[in-house]
């Protein structure tokens, strides 16, 4: 089925930002939840009124289209495409306020991403793509850095934080930290944009879902990111991303202590 593409990403856009929007207006009143699947997997009620927002938009639009969303508003569909949605990528920060969230949202053909927007509501930066048409940030294109030396980059890590993935991502973290510029702490999204964007040279991710990663990867790649995981293709397992130039380095580093 033939779809306008960059119709498709301009109403994901702005719902994006209507979400982004939502949330900076709810910050002071939010509730939170219990957590989900950890101590540290928290969700408030702002979350779930992000996710509602965004899928009734969509389903208004494109009835037929499944959904698989975080918090729990996904549905069966029929047409062949799938909307993957993260309305509230960072709770943790945008909760406690000590870092950046975002919205994400990545439209699907089958298995292959098509369409994707992270929307970063406190610096109003949208970052979005479409399947071979590049990256652009506020609709200006963007792509990813010259690679400097791994002693130079700048890396960015994403994990979950449950005890056997932080003890993982510790791992991995004592091995690269010695002999790679500095790391950041980031959102799985975030750090996959920021990549995009040359504001990082390299990321990785552990123990992700779908929704984490599935529109900041699509980004990631049409801005000229490497993108592998333990074979290739990235996974939620692993995902490595590095500007060219750094890729062999970084990803042999990466695998070995992952």
């Amino acid at each position: 089925m033939d779809r306008d593409l960059s119709g498709v990403r301009d109403l994901a856009a702005e719902l994006a930002v209507r979400a982004g929007r939502l949330q900076l207006e709810r910050r002071d009143t939010l509730r939170v939840g219990a957590p989900k699947a950890h101590a540290n997997d928290v969700v408030s009620d702002v979350d779930i009124a992000s996710e509602r927002l965004i899928v009734e938009a969509l389903h208004a639009a494109w009835p037929d289209d499944a959904v698989q969303a975080e918090e729990g508003n996904g549905r069966a569909g029929s047409s062949g495409w799938n909307w993957v949605i993260d309305p509230l990528d960072g709770t943790r920060n945008y909760i406690s306020r000590t870092g950046p969230w975002s919205v994400c949202i990545a439209l699907y053909e089958g298995d292959e991403p098509r369409v994707a927007v992270v929307h970063e509501p406190v610096a109003n930066e949208t970052f979005s793509a479409i399947d071979g048409g590049g990256a652009s940030l506020n609709g200006e294109k963007i792509t990813v850095s010259g690679g400097p030396p791994l002693a130079e980059a700048l890396v960015g890590v994403s994990f979950q934080p449950n005890p056997a993935t932080k003890e993982r991502a510790g791992k991995v973290i004592r091995e690269l930290l010695p002999v790679c510029g500095d790391i950041r702490r980031l959102p799985a999204a975030l750090n996959l944009v920021y990549l995009a964007a040359g504001r990082l040279d390299a990321g990785l991710a552990l123990d992700t879902n779908l929704w984490d990663i599935a529109a900041g990867a699509l980004i990631a790649r049409e801005a000229g990111v490497v993108l592998g995981g333990r074979g290739d293709d990235f996974t939620t397992d692993l995902t490595v991303g590095a500007a060219p130039a750094l890729w062999p380095a970084l990803s042999e580093q990466v695998r070995a202590a992952a």
